[in-house]
């Protein structure tokens, strides 16, 4: 009952780790494509919904894949759970043995999903240090440039002080308040998932299931009945602790007549929600594969004439911003609406 592909207890840093995506039906051929070329992905097979693959990358790579809805950290992928004439008994036996039978690999899916956290947490926080100027290296003049800019702001600084002096007690407390205030709020910035990556013992763990049942498991079975199950099964057997409404993690589980996959996602925003998009439209996944089938090359006139909110305009524009700047060619993107409106 081992997971299959690379072991999910791999350094991420040494090897490569195995994940998998969903995606919409019809979008797995896309995805394929996607992993290999962005990830130099090994190991990339599919099944119906979803697409399982082997990379080295790190999350931050992988958070720029367009065709997938959620990314999942690989526990195991098994046979699907057969009992004779369905009975609830049996059934009941196979899930508990998807956590009994090799906690191992369930311990060693936990320290690797923290590990990736955060790794891309420090990831996160070298790209802040790296965008700010005064950090980043710069050359000879703009080092004297920064010394310059440091002592106007130290000048500043005793200057603010010499009025901070003199303020009354009420001001400066009130100064005090809002700066606690601000630190406040950067720390509660802070993502749910980083927040699990500190914690240091698995005992204190929290967590909820998240369970799919289809084909018979489904017609024996309710998705809150088997999470119920296998909830309680790692409760016994890790010590974890249930929290539905803000656990530091989750478990996903489906059961089909085809498959049994257990993974961990490793973002609570979907891959598919798009900041970018900002009205419902056509999916943004199907849209990107629209406008990747139109193989965009460098000065390309692009139309949509059933553009409807420009979904596939907007994704197109976001994919393929880059022929604008390398080729200084520009990608004209026309909105039909807009056309039609000026020729009536």
């Amino acid at each position: 009952m081992a997971a299959a592909g690379a072991e999910p207890g791999s350094d991420p840093a040494a090897g490569a780790v195995r994940f998998f995506c969903t995606a919409g039906r019809g979008l797995e051929p896309f995805l394929m494509r996607e992993v290999h070329a962005r990830l130099e992905a090994t190991q990339v097979e599919y099944i119906s919904g979803k697409v399982f693959f082997t990379t080295c990358s790190d999350l931050s790579s992988m958070k720029k894949l367009k065709s997938a809805e959620r990314l999942f950290l690989l526990i195991k992928k098994q046979l699907p759970i057969t009992a004779p004439s369905l009975r609830k008994g049996k059934i009941l036996n196979e899930m508990q043995r998807l956590i009994n039978d090799d906690p191992g690999s369930w311990l060693k899916a936990i320290s690797l999903w923290k590990k990736l956290l955060e790794q891309d947490t420090k990831g996160e926080k070298v790209s802040q240090r790296d965008t700010n100027p005064l950090k980043r290296k710069v050359g000879e003049n703009e080092i004297v440039s920064a010394k310059k800019l440091k002592l106007k702001e130290i000048h500043r600084e005793s200057h603010r002080e010499d009025q901070r002096d003199r303020l009354p007690e009420d001001s400066r407390e009130q100064g005090d308040a809002l700066t606690k205030a601000d630190e406040l709020q950067e720390q509660g910035l802070q993502n749910d998932v980083v927040k699990a990556a500190d914690t240091q013992n698995q005992e204190d763990l929290t967590f909820r299931v998240s369970c799919r049942c289809s084909g018979n498991i489904g017609k024996a079975f309710t998705a809150q009945e088997a999470g119920r199950v296998i909830g309680i099964a790692l409760m016994r057997k890790f010590g974890w602790k249930a929290n539905l409404r803000n656990p530091n993690l989750e478990i996903f589980v489906h059961l089909s007549d085809a498959y049994s996959v257990v993974g961990i996602p490793l973002f609570r925003v979907p891959l598919a929600s798009r900041t970018y998009i900002q009205t419902a439209g056509l999916r943004s996944t199907i849209a990107w594969a629209m406008a990747s089938v139109a193989e965009i090359k460098a000065g390309a006139l692009v139309l949509d004439p059933m553009c409807g909110l420009g979904t596939t305009l907007v994704e197109a524009a976001e994919e393929w911003p880059s022929y604008r700047c390398h080729h200084k060619a520009s990608m004209l993107l026309f909105l039909t609406f807009h056309l039609g409106k000026n020729s009536s």
